[in-house]
């Protein structure tokens, strides 16, 4: 499972979540333009095989235009702390395995 953070999400995060997934990585750790526009970070999750973890529902319109791949995780927590966003990733790391493993899922909420 391969993670991509979006803007949204802290930086902060990317340590403590590699621990419990295989790859994490922020939108400001790639070569995409700062700001990226959520069309350039849909491309470079598409074309990196990443799933978009964010709290942005802009990428629910995309996946529901487009489909996906890229998958998508949609945090439904409002402004959380940075611990409270990065424990609820670690408990549903299953349902992202499954999301990942699915080939008829592209989008997980997570409330």
């Amino acid at each position: 499972m391969k993670l991509l953070l979006d803007a949204n999400i802290s930086w902060r995060l990317i340590p403590i979540l590699k621990q419990h997934f295989s790859d994490c990585l922020h939108v400001e750790q790639t070569n995409l333009p700062k700001p990226a526009t959520d069309s350039e970070i849909w491309k470079f999750a598409k074309d990196n095989n990443l799933l978009i973890v964010t709290n942005d529902e802009d990428f629910l319109d995309m996946i529901n235009l487009k489909g996906f791949p890229p998958k998508i995780i949609l945090l439904r927590t409002g402004n959380q702390s940075n611990s409270f966003v990065c424990n609820l990733l670690i408990r549903h790391k299953d349902d992202i395995e499954s999301l990942s493993n699915s080939s008829e899922t592209g989008l997980l909420e997570i409330f």
